[in-house]
């Protein structure tokens, strides 16, 4: 029997793909070797939202129970039960989980349990169990690289979200959504947590606007934060890191910094770039029948995008063409407030020499954002000056990470700010900041 394609790794860059496959009628089967979901599902994404989550109710009844009109409330004896938010978190996991298994039997995907070799560019051996196949998908994500080898307090995100304690003391090393979402949440439960980057900026992807924005939260919020950090040359022991003259004591160190590829076992040479898999524009590598898609190919780190480039592989090879525009992917950032941008930054649209406006609207005055207590944030248009085109959104919301798909359909069918102030949006809700925003940057009365 031989296959469409085989899809090595179950992520949401694989299980996305192979559902795909299965609705166009394709023969596949996924190969997994630990568990179906991957890293997001299992030790990333979801669980690193749940105990977000659990956080920011342990801090709002905390600082805004009273405020509410709820009495009664003796703070002296509240306290976070990190263990029973992990459990909730790991429940969530498994619904989750369980109900990808169910998308993919349903779509007639065959589940290969084992860690999978690629015997040549139209066979896969799990098992001892040879599969042929027309076409193979490697989607087989990424893994942080070890900060230092001799210290026995490292831990990777996946180790982190297994813990069922919580010490007193953490170190964070990393950047951009993953770092910072941990280190608010660890602060967010009472620990003493310290940011370590290894970039001059603590999002480097995001714009300037949202770095400076989420800088002041995290000092507010008193997290220690250092920046251009190169660990291999930290004076650092098993109970503390001393930096410049601070000497800064932790119990546990979670590695986010940089990554690599999990390349699987090869019978075939497959040409890696920068430690990922190398890949051209259509995500091929240099085995014609062999894409690599998601986390593997170290074009983005973002679940969402990886589930695109897949998504894109499955509907090339059946005659969709389409285009990768990265430019048009959401970064979101699951922060308190949430954060997330797409399209152009400021900072780009300068480096392109493009002449644009700012349309923003703060949501201090958003009726919905007031009774929900959520009302830190803004929604911020950048616009072409001359035709109105929307190129870039940012936004600081309570659900940023939401909001922003608007945005999406925006860049997607190329609007203007025009078209965003026309759009009648409900009253009240946070989304009509929008609306509101475009306002800012129109002026109907010499648009015709």
């Amino acid at each position: 029997m031989q296959y469409d394609i085989i899809i090595i790794g179950s992520g949401p860059a694989g299980y996305v793909s192979a559902i795909r496959a299965g609705q166009l009628g394709m023969k596949v089967a996924i190969v997994e070797k630990e568990a179906v979901g991957g890293m997001c599902l299992n030790w990333g994404c979801i669980p690193s939202k749940s105990m977000i989550e659990s956080a920011k109710l342990y801090q709002k009844i905390l600082k805004d129970a009273l405020k509410f009109g709820i009495e009664g409330i003796d703070k002296k004896q509240l306290s976070f039960n990190y263990k029973k938010a992990s459990q909730r978190a790991n429940s969530i996991v498994k619904r989750l989980t369980k109900g990808v298994e169910f998308l993919l039997n349903k779509n007639k995907v065959e589940i290969v349990i084992g860690e999978a070799k690629i015997v040549n560019g139209n066979a896969v051996s799990v098992n001892n169990r040879l599969l042929e196949t027309k076409n193979i998908m490697i989607s087989t994500g990424a893994k942080f690289e070890h900060l230092h080898k001799s210290l026995k307090k490292e831990v990777s995100v996946k180790e982190f979200f297994e813990l069922s304690e919580m010490p007193d003391n953490v170190l964070v090393f990393g950047y951009d959504a993953p770092s910072i979402e941990i280190t608010q949440m660890l602060s967010m439960i009472d620990k003493n947590v310290t940011l370590l980057v290894p970039d001059e900026k603590i999002m480097p992807m995001a714009d300037d606007f949202l770095v400076d924005y989420m800088n002041k939260i995290l000092i507010k919020n008193k997290v220690k934060i250092h920046t251009n950090i190169d660990f291999s040359n930290l004076d650092i022991n098993e109970e503390s890191v001393k930096i410049g003259e601070e000497e800064i004591p932790y119990d546990l160190i979670v590695n986010l910094g940089k990554r690599q590829a999990v390349v699987p076992k090869s019978d075939i040479k497959i040409e890696l770039e920068n430690s990922f898999i190398k890949t051209d524009d259509n995500l091929r590598t240099n085995i014609s029948s062999i894409f690599a898609v998601g986390d593997v190919n170290g074009k983005s780190r973002f679940a969402h995008i990886a589930s695109a480039e897949g998504l894109f592989v499955i509907n090339s090879l059946n005659g969709v063409k389409a285009e990768l525009e990265f430019e048009k992917y959401p970064l979101n950032m699951y922060t308190v407030p949430e954060m997330a941008q797409i399209g152009k930054t400021e900072q780009k649209l300068k480096k392109e020499g493009i002449d644009y406006k700012i349309s923003e609207f703060s949501l201090a005055a958003n009726g919905k954002a007031l009774a929900e207590g959520n009302n830190e944030g803004v929604i911020r248009i950048l616009s072409e000056n001359k035709y109105g085109e929307v190129l870039g959104v940012q936004i600081v919301a309570e659900h940023a990470t939401d909001l922003i798909s608007e945005a999406s359909a925006f860049l997607q069918l190329e609007s203007t700010v025009y078209d965003v102030a026309k759009t009648v949006h409900a009253h009240p809700t946070i989304s009509e900041a929008f609306m509101e925003a475009g306002f800012e940057g129109v002026d109907f009365a010499i648009h015709k």
